[in-house]
């Protein structure tokens, strides 16, 4: 009898043992990765491997790269969307920086929307190329019923000698340049020079004002149409009460809306006549062809949407998707609304000029169909303003 109760007491004990271990083994797992993103790093278990490969690095004169990169407006995603739609995007984001870095980088989420990148044996030059990707996949991202992620990333290259803290130091000096400059790009980090400057890189205005001069030599019309397109639908904008934000880059979706066209041969660009069925074919293809070229510029994402979508209709017979009524971004709205009253009122080699009037009846007699009702109300509201005031409508 007794030798029974020690047995069970035995067994009893053994399996409390187990059960301690594999508690044990658990509190150490979850220390080691992010209880969120089972993917990265935990932020202990990041700073002890980042510590090591630094000094590994700066003993080897290996190269090294550390990069940072916080969410834009992660708040105001919790404000409007909810927390679990923030960690959704949170999940989201670091699945994805799990999938685009290699086997030997590190990657964590240092706390809140920000998160650390390791990448070993890698320059500055060839880690911007990196989080450039990330940032390019991250605008396409889909988290629940948020789409689109705009990240700022701040880049910094080990130095000879540099301790971690120093070089942590660095990329955060980059990725707040890279705030500063508005988001949705990233800023590497370089020593002083002697006029002053730390942060090297190409601003979206230098990105922008380049394409905008390549539409111009393309195609003179073009280039001029859509820069007078610009003006209309900041008007139109405002009077829908969007935000500057949106404003701005619905701005800048109207002066690059036609950059698909120099993907378009010369003889149906040029062409002094109509377009046959195969020749508007081809010119179909302009607002994604426009596309790609804006979504290879990290933080261009929400522009590349709305060039895309520029010629849907509010009825969903627009291409190129088909898309119909709210599916449709409200700048790719405001833009064919714009778009095709400018059109109207300027001289082609094939045709003239509509008058002003007869380009309003034709606007009001399409909303509804082909274009969004509310802003050919705001568009036709600010035209007729304009002419009242006896000024120019553009």
């Amino acid at each position: 009898m007794r030798s029974r109760e020690r047995q069970r007491l035995s067994d009893e004990l053994a399996a409390a043992r187990h059960r301690i271990g594999t508690l044990e083994a658990e509190l150490t797992r979850l220390s080691h990765w992010d209880r969120l993103i089972p993917s990265l790093l935990s932020p202990g278990a990041f700073r002890t491997q980042y510590e090591l490969d630094v000094g590994r690095a700066d003993r080897y004169r290996r190269p090294l790269t550390v990069a940072l990169l916080d969410i834009d407006r992660f708040r105001q995603i919790n404000l409007e969307h909810g927390y679990a739609a923030g960690d959704a995007v949170l999940a989201a984001v670091g699945a994805l920086i799990g999938e685009q870095t290699r086997v030997h980088d590190l990657a964590c989420r240092m706390g809140g929307d920000e998160f650390a990148l390791l990448l070993p044996e890698t320059s500055a030059t060839g880690s911007l190329e990196a989080v450039n990707r990330i940032l390019v996949e991250l605008e396409d991202l889909e988290a629940g019923t948020i789409r689109g992620v705009s990240a700022s990333v701040g880049v910094a290259q080990l130095e000879s000698g540099q301790k971690p803290e120093s070089l942590l130091a660095a990329a955060r000096a980059a990725l707040e340049q890279a705030r500063a400059d508005g988001g949705g790009r990233s800023a590497v980090f370089a020593v002083p020079s002697k006029n002053g400057d730390a942060v090297a890189e190409l601003g979206h205005g230098d990105v922008i004002a380049a394409l905008a001069s390549a539409l111009q030599e393309r195609d003179r019309y073009t280039g001029d149409h859509s820069e007078s397109v610009v003006n209309l639908t900041a008007r139109v904008g405002e009077s829908l009460a969007l935000s500057s934000e949106e404003i701005s880059r619905i701005r800048t979706a109207a002066l690059l809306h036609d950059i698909g066209k120099v993907g378009v041969p010369d003889e149906i660009l040029h062409k002094n006549g109509p377009l046959d069925e195969r020749e508007w074919e081809i010119m179909r293809q302009h607002p994604a062809i426009g596309e790609r070229i804006l979504r290879a510029i990290p933080g261009m994402g929400a522009v590349a949407r709305i060039v895309r979508h520029e010629h849907e209709r509010w009825d969903g017979k627009g291409y190129p998707d088909g898309l119909a009524g709210a599916e449709i971004p409200v700048g790719s709205r405001i833009i064919l609304a714009c778009d095709a009253y400018h059109a109207m009122t300027s001289d082609r080699p094939y045709r003239k000029a509509m008058d002003h009037a007869d380009a309003m009846a034709e606007l009001s007699g399409n909303a509804g169909t082909q274009f969004d009702p509310e802003v050919v109300e705001g568009l036709v509201g600010y035209l007729f303003g304009r002419r009242q005031a006896g000024l120019a409508v553009v």
